[in-house]
């Protein structure tokens, strides 16, 4: 006797390829959850290599052109060529003027710059002024995010590091600086920067630009 011609799946063979299915599925979305997770990672990671090549460049150009000209603040009083101080938000990391202005306009003023950095609400950040003597900065452009705190030393003319720079000259500048930066998630980096005519600042320490 023929046996039934059988067509189609019984309920068993459907419930194994379906558990089959859901497995293969699974696996794909944790797979494609992995490699977004990943792709993120990578783009948080270049932008803020980005964010310290940009600090970096912006820094060596600024005291790379320091010059010693002591300056007026917007209240009349006198400030010295060199002026630093990394604790609190209340005034800037550093103050100094800088040469090498560009001035693609052609206007009537001088190529001199009065650029500060400060640390304000977790952001590095530069500000320029318009005047040197007694002028109003302008809105000040973030160079970094989730800054904590900024440590600084510097190098006077007997090549000795200092941790505070108050010369007894106030038109000096120090030949180089050093900078800690320490960030919300990432290992302390150090800067250093030549002041005035020199070469390029070096960083060490993980995380540093270029890295």
């Amino acid at each position: 006797m023929t046996a039934p011609f059988r067509n189609g799946f019984t309920l068993i063979e459907l419930l194994v390829a379906l558990s089959i299915f859901a497995l293969l599925a699974g696996a794909g979305v944790l797979l494609l959850g992995n490699s977004v997770s990943a792709q993120s990672g990578i783009k948080l990671r270049l932008d803020d290599m980005a964010a310290l090549e940009r600090m970096d460049g912006a820094m060596s150009a600024d005291l790379g052109q320091a010059v010693s000209r002591i300056s007026r603040t917007d209240t009349g009083t006198l400030a010295p060529a060199f002026f630093a101080n990394p604790q609190g938000e209340n005034a800037p990391v550093m103050q100094f003027v800088r040469t090498g202005r560009s001035n693609f306009s052609d206007a009537p003023r001088s190529s001199l710059q009065k650029i500060e950095y400060w640390v304000r609400q977790g952001r590095f950040e530069r500000r320029t002024y318009d005047q040197v003597d007694g002028g109003a900065g302008g809105d000040p452009a973030a160079l970094l995010e989730g800054v904590q705190s900024v440590a600084l030393r510097f190098r006077d003319e007997k090549g000795e590091w200092l941790n505070v720079w108050t010369p007894q000259q106030p038109d000096l500048l120090p030949k180089a600086v050093e900078m800690v930066i320490a960030r919300t998630g990432n290992p302390p980096l150090t800067l250093i920067f030549g002041v005035g005519p020199g070469p390029r600042s070096k960083a060490t320490g993980t995380g540093a630009p270029g890295a």
